[in-house]
């Protein structure tokens, strides 16, 4: 029993800290943003990198004895562009140390299981890390993309690398001696040149790309690399950072809470913490949506540009605002906006409330002054009664009104198509659009045996759609800048957000401009019209010139697949005459 006692001792922690893994992108020992600027590689390729992000698991600390402190079920994620470059470990035994272990990767247990058990915020939440493959399976380890050239007047294109599957976990391991007590930080760097050293990019050739498939030797290759591309920097004693407090609810009396379901497969949504769904705001918000007198004329609703029965979006490309005046951007769809972590085209707004003031304001589409909306809605006792139901007093304020549509959008949810249906295996597809959805999820590489349209890059997943921001070759340059005028940055011009693929067919026309009127002309752009703008993403850089050459039927059946996302809640409503 004595040595029972002792052992116990020994293990147990007198204090536990919190431990930061942040982590240093690199080139050649120099720090590097990312987007970076030009970098040259050892074989004289210029490149830029476009994306850096990576999760991390398993991480372990060394004891001078031998033994070893492991922190199971901790993970983090690394993402360059964000600025999401630090590892938060709770619960570590003070003490001294002289190593460190991690995993770029997840066990195989955590990578096969189901992504959307992850709260909002988790580092697993595929919403955070943007790695989950969805019907893929599994996340993606490390992803690294970008643009190159083989020389100084090369035309630019793209790289796209992404180590997944469990055989590509990479183990990390540094040799330090360091001490934890209370808040540390621990400063690692990730140098890409070594990454990339080797890497010998060509057109064509199947150097542009891995998907980690069977047998496929630059994953392999790549894998190894980025194990050797790690260093150490520094441990040091931090101050512990304190959270903010969150805004009190908008309310003064009591409600009823609003049962928001998340459909099977989807992730956890951050829904948020200062506006509470209550049965009562939506109810209060689903009326607003559709009152005129949100307008400065008293003519246009929200629901004017942002139809139900068409998936809250518009028929027309480009919407007339309350006077006449047409908008410069096709009417967005506004379902699962749960999900978003920003709203516009360009991303602009980050809550819902706050694109809803956007438009009730902008003097093209509804052109309203908040002050003169709340005193006509102030004239209405019914509506009255409706704020005091949601709010817990009759008082009317553009802050109200705003948190009401959002806690109406929000409940918008869209997860009961004929693709959904299928995956209950409550309904079986045909075949052309069991063809369709093999081109949508299969990588466009015909050197290693797979010709698909390459659609699961930016649509894929449960939402059909990455929730980022892409350059998709609409145009050489083009005339809106996008999230451009949101970041300043030369290198997001163009880019517009992913929108989701769910009741794509009842949402046209498409593209930020409505430019495209028919699902036809959107494959055909992606088959063969994508031209080569100095922002094109990645993923459609490394196509071959002349694009991807799917056949007529291919094509057809790739609009087949889409039509299938179409949920019957949020399209037209077929009615037959009484003779039929």
């Amino acid at each position: 029993m004595r040595f029972v006692v002792m052992f116990l001792v020994w293990i147990l922690p007198l204090g536990a800290a919190d431990l930061t893994l942040t982590i240093e992108p690199r080139w050649a020992g120099k720090s590097l943003a990312v987007p970076s600027g030009e970098v040259v590689t050892m074989a004289g390729q210029t490149l830029k990198i476009t994306r850096l992000t990576a999760l991390v698991s398993e991480v372990a600390l060394g004891r001078a004895d031998g033994g070893l402190v492991r922190l199971p079920g901790q993970y983090g994620v690394i993402d360059a562009e964000s600025g999401r470059l630090a590892v938060e470990l709770r619960g570590v035994p003070e003490g001294d140390y002289v190593g460190l272990e991690l995993v770029v990767g997840l066990p195989p247990d955590v990578n096969h299981g189901d992504p959307g058990r992850w709260p909002p915020g988790h580092a697993l939440n595929p919403l955070v890390n943007g790695l989950h493959w969805g019907w893929q399976g599994g996340y993606v380890f490390l992803a690294l993309e970008g643009k190159w050239r083989a020389a100084a007047s090369g035309a630019g294109r793209g790289f796209s690398y992404h180590l997944a599957t469990d055989v590509r976990a990479i183990p990390v391991r540094f040799a330090a001696e360091f001490k934890v007590e209370r808040a540390t930080t621990v400063s690692l760097a990730f140098d890409l040149a070594r990454v990339l050293r080797d890497a010998k990019l060509a057109a064509d050739d199947g150097s542009e790309s891995t998907h980690s498939g069977k047998g496929d030797a630059l994953a392999a290759q790549l894998a190894q690399a980025a194990q050797r591309a790690w260093f150490w920097l520094e441990a040091r004693a931090t101050t512990a950072t304190v959270q903010p407090r969150q805004n009190k609810p908008e309310r003064e009396g009591p409600a009823t809470p609003w049962a928001f379901t998340v459909p099977a497969g989807f992730p956890q949504p951050a829904l948020p913490d200062d506006n509470p769904l209550t049965v009562e705001g939506v109810a209060l918000g689903r009326k607003l949506f559709s009152e005129v007198r949100l307008s400065g004329n008293g003519t246009q609703s929200c629901a004017s540009c942002h139809a139900p029965e068409r998936a809250f979006s518009d028929a027309v490309a480009l919407s007339r605002g309350a006077e006449g005046a047409a908008g410069g951007r096709n009417a967005m769809p506004l379902f699962n906006l749960a999900w978003s972590p920003s709203f516009a085209w360009d991303g602009s707004k980050p809550r819902v409330r706050d694109q809803a003031a956007a438009a009730m304001t902008n003097p093209i589409e509804m052109h309203a002054e908040p002050a003169r909306v709340v005193v006509e809605l102030g004239k209405d006792a019914q509506l009255g009664d409706a704020f005091m139901a949601a709010f817990g007093s009759r008082e009317i304020t553009t802050e109200r009104i705003g948190l009401a549509l959002e806690q109406y959008l929000l409940t918008t949810v869209s997860a009961d198509s004929k693709f959904d249906r299928s995956l209950r295996g409550e309904v079986v597809l045909t075949e052309q659009e069991q063809a369709g959805f093999a081109l949508f999820v299969t990588e466009y590489d015909p050197v290693r045996g797979k010709r698909g349209a390459d659609c699961f890059h930016c649509h894929g997943g449960a939402l059909f759609s990455d929730q980022g921001f892409k350059n998709n070759g609409l145009d050489l340059v083009s005339r809106d800048r996008g999230r451009a005028l949101v970041t300043d940055q030369a290198a997001d011009a163009g880019k517009f957000k992913t929108p989701s693929l769910r009741n794509v067919a009842v949402t046209g026309p498409y593209m930020h401009d409505g430019r495209f009127a028919t699902l036809e002309e959107v494959v055909a752009h992606y088959d063969h019209g994508v031209k080569r703008a100095a922002a094109l993403d990645p993923n459609l850089a490394k196509h071959p010139d002349a694009g991807l050459g799917l056949t007529t039927a291919e094509q057809a059946a790739l609009v087949a697949f889409l039509k299938t996302l179409t949920d019957a809640h949020f399209a037209p409503k077929v009615h037959s005459s009484p003779s039929q």
